[in-house]
């Protein structure tokens, strides 16, 4: 393992380093609320999903959505973590307007999720993140702040959904972790299927914790929360922030507060929000609602047995089976929809061929359109009749990639656009040697210059060969006929 790289801070003759620690908001993929039946569906009207138990009527009761325990069990597992048999729903008392129970239903001391791994594969080698615990709880409603210049409006479509917080253990150290981490442990809930990771629907968002310390310096500095940050690029530019601000105040000799920021994303700076609360300030005490939660072995080995195969031993898989290299398998694998993308195409075309169109031209298509692989205007299918032709010599590279931008603009079959479009490759040995003669016959200086030893001009051959055939000769015919030819 590499040495790990961290984000360092200079001032004067002092260094510092940043410790971060995130706590993932992750919502549970339901079709109902962790303690009532209603919709968790995105989108929907205000105040359309929303019911007795949710707008904290007097006298409903909370019921336990069993498929969400499924769910957070699952992660669990896919975060290598501990799935603790008994777990306990505690009330975690404040006020906030869209909170209508005056408390959230979570979990504090017994939470159903311990202590976990999540591993990252940095450029500097892979690094283990320990993960401290994943609890339930239900999310608050939203408070809406600009449709109204008097009033603060409340939608509790929100309230009461089910949330997995997956907190990390304080051992990242650069934003670019940060980047990684967040990016894996969203690829694990994916292939799970237990969070969509939809960050602009809020799916998946998290508090960002801060701390600064000089190089070699046991003791951890004073932490600060950045609450509620829902981009990964916000996250790592909240950091870069937060640590200098840390830095500067260390510097001019005054005291870090701990205490909870929110993030500015205009003026890329932190504000203060409040002081920062510590457990006895929320009055955690048992939901008296709520029996504690005992969970079987049996019941636990059941979900193990639905667990799919997972990005770290996928890509163990498509390295040892395809010979793939750690950082093609590791782009293969980053995403369940790639993952199936590749392993469609690759079940009747040649494996490093498709990976490098997928990780190259495909890619960059999907990225010029803003568009996820599960969008992508060219199906599996016909990327794999694309790469097929090109192996068995019908088009060249070159040609295929004026096929593939043809293929674009409705997932059109290759073999019909090189048929429409005459682009088949000339592979006839006896049109090639025209073709050759041709260029040879015209070029006699620099075949002179050749035969003297200037075997780079070997090139200028070959391209004007090509560009005589309009680009469709057989290039490994054309270089071996011309080796010929020249000697």
């Amino acid at each position: 393992m590499s040495k790990v790289e961290k984000f360092l801070i200079k001032r004067g003759n002092n260094q510092y380093e940043v410790v971060i620690g995130l706590e993932v908001h992750a919502q549970v993929n339901s079709k109902s609320k962790l303690f009532s039946s209603s919709s968790t569906k995105f989108g929907a009207e205000p105040n359309t999903q929303v019911s007795l138990v949710d707008a904290a009527f007097p006298g409903m009761l909370p019921v336990i959505n069993e498929f969400c325990i499924k769910q957070a069990i699952k992660t669990g597992i896919g975060l290598k973590a501990k799935i603790n048999k008994r777990s306990i729903f505690d009330r975690k008392n404040y006020f906030y307007a869209d909170l209508p129970q005056g408390y959230q239903i979570s979990q504090y001391k017994y939470p159903i999720v311990g202590e976990g791994t999540v591993i990252l594969d940095m450029p500097y080698g892979q690094k283990k993140v320990g993960i401290e615990r994943l609890h339930l709880e239900q999310d608050a409603g939203k408070s809406i702040h600009d449709m109204d210049p008097k009033n603060t409006l409340v939608d509790l479509n929100r309230s009461g959904v089910a949330l997995m917080e997956i907190v990390s253990k304080p051992d990242l150290t650069s934003p670019e972790e940060v980047n990684v981490y967040i990016k894996k442990v969203r690829s694990i809930m994916r292939y799970l299927g237990t969070c969509d990771g939809n960050m602009q629907e809020g799916s998946l968002r998290a508090d960002v914790n801060v701390s600064v310390k000089r190089i070699g310096e046991s003791k951890l500095g004073t932490r600060c929360e950045i609450k509620n940050v829902n981009s990964i690029k916000f996250m790592q530019m909240a950091i870069t922030s937060e640590a200098n601000r840390q830095v500067d105040l260390i510097e001019e000799g005054k005291q870090i507060d701990q205490e909870t920021r929110l993030f500015d994303t205009k003026k890329n700076e932190t504000r203060s929000m409040r002081s920062k609360e510590d457990a006895h300030d929320y009055r955690y005490f048992p939901d008296p609602d709520l029996l504690p939660l005992e969970i079987t072995d049996d019941f636990i080995q059941k979900i193990k047995t639905e667990i799919p195969e997972l990005p770290d031993e996928k890509k163990s898989r498509f390295i040892e089976k395809f010979n793939l290299s750690s950082y093609e398998a590791n782009i293969l694998v980053s995403d369940l929809d790639t993952s199936k993308y590749f392993e469609t195409v690759i079940e009747n075309s040649d494996v490093k061929l498709s990976s490098n169109w997928i990780t190259g031209e495909l890619f960059a298509l999907l990225n010029e359109k803003n568009l996820e692989i599960s969008q992508s205007p060219i199906s599996s299918k016909n990327l794999s009749k694309l790469i097929n032709l090109i192996k068995d010599g019908t088009i060249s590279g070159k040609i295929a990639k004026t096929v593939f931008e043809i293929m674009a603009d409705g997932d059109k079959n290759p073999v019909d656009i090189i048929e429409e479009k005459g682009l088949k490759q000339q592979s006839d040995p006896k049109e090639l040697e025209k073709f050759i003669e041709k260029v040879i016959n015209e070029n006699q200086d620099k075949v002179k210059e050749y035969k003297s030893g200037k075997e780079k001009l070997f090139g200028f051959f070959v391209g004007q060969v090509m560009q005589a055939s309009r680009g469709k000769a057989n290039p490994q015919l054309v270089n071996e006929i011309l080796k010929k030819k020249l000697k």
